[in-house]
C-alpha cells in the first residue's frame, strides 16, 4: 500500500460528494472548529477573504498576515474571532518577525492555508534578486511553513494547504534558470512554475512531516470570477490564454465555467476540514475531492495535476534549492 503521492500514486478522486458548483457553505455544513487556531495569508481579499469568514464562522480563531494593515481592516470588518498582523510574503525578514511574535504566543498551529498568490505581472525581483512570482506563490510558502514548523507539531494534528493551479500546466520547475537570468521572461512560464513548485512543496512536505501528523495539499481554487489577482494581466496575456475574444471580450464559453468566490474557496475549506483525507496527504485537489492525473483525464478542457509537478526527485532537489534560494533550513 502506497503512503505517499510520489508519481501521483494516491491521485484518485476520494468520491467527496461535492463538485465543481460546491460552495464554502455546502463544504463546511456541519463543521466544528472552535478552538482551533488558522493562518490564511492573503485572507483579506478573494478566496482568501471566503476562506477566513467560513472558518471564523465555524468557530476557529483565524490570523491574517496582511501586507496592507488598514485594508485588511477594512475588509475583515464585523468578522469575529480574527487576528490582523503584519506581514509582506515578498520580504523575508517580514516573515520571521511574523513567524517569531506568533510562536512567542506558544499556541498551536492547526491550520496553515498559504493562500497569498500574484498572477501574469511584469519582471520584478525580490530584495534577493528572485522573480516576484516564484518567491510570492511559493518561496514564500516554504519560508513560512519552515517558520511555523514548531507550531504545527504543536497542534498534534495539523494541515498546511497551499494555494496552487491549474496554471501549473504551463510550465514544470526550470532548475538551470528559475530566476529568467538566461532566458527571456515570461509571465505564463513564470506563472506556471511557480504553481509546479507548489505542487512538489506540498508533496514533499507530506511525506516528511506526516510523523508528525502535519498534513499537506496543494488545491487548484479554480478559475474565479471578481477577485483582484489578474488585476495586472495585459489583454494580450488573456487572448493568449483563450479567455478573450480579439476584440478583448470574454468568451461566453468561458464566462460559463467561471467560479464564484464561494465555488473557489471550497477546495481550500475540503482540504482543510474533510475526515476523507484524515490519513492520506501530498495530494493536488480540485472542486472539492482528489485531482487525477491529467493524463487519465479524458477530456477536451484541462483538469487534472500532471505528473512532473508530483515526481519524487524534483520534490526533492526543489527542497534542496528552496533551503539555499531561501537561506532557511527548514528544520522537521
Amino acid at each position: 500500500m502506497k503512503t505517499n503521492n510520489y508519481q501521483g500514486a494516491l491521485q484518485k478522486p476520494a468520491n467527496s460528494g461535492f463538485n465543481a458548483a460546491s460552495t464554502s457553505d455546502q463544504v463546511m455544513k456541519g463543521i466544528d472548529l472552535t478552538g482551533k487556531i488558522a493562518i490564511v495569508t492573503g485572507g483579506n481579499t478573494g478566496i482568501g477573504l471566503e476562506t477566513t469568514k467560513a472558518l471564523a464562522a465555524a468557530g476557529a480563531t483565524v490570523v491574517i498576515p496582511a501586507r496592507d494593515i488598514e485594508k485588511a481592516k477594512k475588509n475583515l470588518q464585523g468578522i469575529t474571532n480574527v487576528e490582523i498582523e503584519e506581514m509582506d510574503v515578498m520580504d523575508p525578514t517580514s516573515i520571521d518577525h511574523f513567524a517569531k511574535k506568533f510562536l512567542l504566543s506558544e499556541r498551536p498551529l492547526h491550520l496553515l492555508i498559504n493562500n497569498a498568490g500574484i498572477m501574469w505581472v511584469p519582471l520584478r525581483r525580490d530584495s534577493r534578486g528572485i522573480e516576484s512570482q516564484l518567491t510570492t506563490n511559493y518561496l514564500g510558502q516554504f519560508h513560512l511553513t519552515a517558520r511555523l514548523y514548531p507550531a504545527l507539531k504543536k497542534a498534534a494534528g495539523a494541515r498546511v494547504i497551499n494555494v496552487s493551479s491549474l496554471g501549473h500546466q504551463m510550465a514544470p520547475f526550470n532548475f538551470e534558470d528559475p530566476n529568467f537570468l538566461h532566458r527571456e521572461y515570461e509571465t505564463l512560464q513564470a506563472y506556471g512554475q511557480s504553481k509546479t513548485a507548489s505542487n512538489l512543496f506540498s508533496l514533499e512536505l507530506d511525506n516528511r512531516a506526516k510523523a508528525h501528523n502535519i498534513r499537506t495539499y496543494s488545491v487548484h481554487p479554480g478559475s474565479i470570477a471578481g477577485t483582484e489577482l489578474g488585476r495586472e494581466a495585459s489583454v494580450e496575456v488573456f487572448q493568449k490564454m483563450g479567455f478573450l475574444d480579439q476584440d478583448g471580450n470574454i468568451l461566453p464559453e468561458v464566462a460559463a465555467k467561471l467560479k464564484s468566490i464561494p465555488q473557489g474557496a471550497a477546495t481550500t475549506l475540503w482540504c482543510a476540514t474533510s475526515i476523507l483525507l484524515d490519513n492520506i496527504g501530498g495530494v493536488y485537489c480540485e472542486d472539492a475531492d482528489i485531482a487525477q492525473l491529467a493524463n487519465d483525464v479524458e477530456s477536451v478542457e484541462l483538469y487534472g495535476v500532471e505528473a512532473y509537478s508530483l515526481d519524487e526527485a524534483n520534490a526533492k532537489r526543489l527542497w534542496d534549492l528552496s533551503e539555499k534560494m531561501t537561506v532557511v533550513t527548514f528544520n522537521l
